[in-house]
């Protein structure tokens, strides 16, 4: 008995370790983060010219994350929603870019998008 705790607690302590790896090693995500993380931390400061000139970049990484297979430690419906709103307000900031609207509604648009990333990482997770 005494053998079989220790064995009990390590087998629990990696699948638990099994279960972060597969959330945190989607492709999808990390791509995105690294573009959103570049484009939205510049605009914090007023410096929207990494925004402006990854737009597309943006946009295009944000449509492959929403197609993507939502892993398995995610709510999938709420998931592919929140990812569906951010897939439109990353066309809206592209196309406002575009349009060359105001740096103060470029920067609320980013802004928004930052906080949909946000929602998708720690809301849409299972507990």
């Amino acid at each position: 008995m005494k053998k079989i705790i220790p064995f009990l607690v390590a087998l629990f302590m990696f699948n638990a370790s099994q279960a972060q790896t597969k959330t945190t090693d989607w492709a999808e995500l990390k791509a995105f983060h690294a573009l959103m993380s570049e484009t939205y931390h510049a605009a914090e400061v007023g410096n929207l010219a990494p925004l402006k000139e990854k737009k597309a970049e943006l946009y295009r990484a944000s449509k492959v994350w929403y197609a993507a297979e939502v892993p398995e430690g995610f709510d999938k419906e709420k998931t592919t929603v929140t990812l569906k709103k951010l897939m439109i307000k990353c066309n809206d900031i592209w196309y406002s870019i575009e349009k060359q609207e105001t740096d103060a509604n470029i920067t609320k648009m980013i802004t928004e998008a930052h906080d949909l990333f946000h929602t998708v990482v720690g809301e849409c997770r299972k507990h």
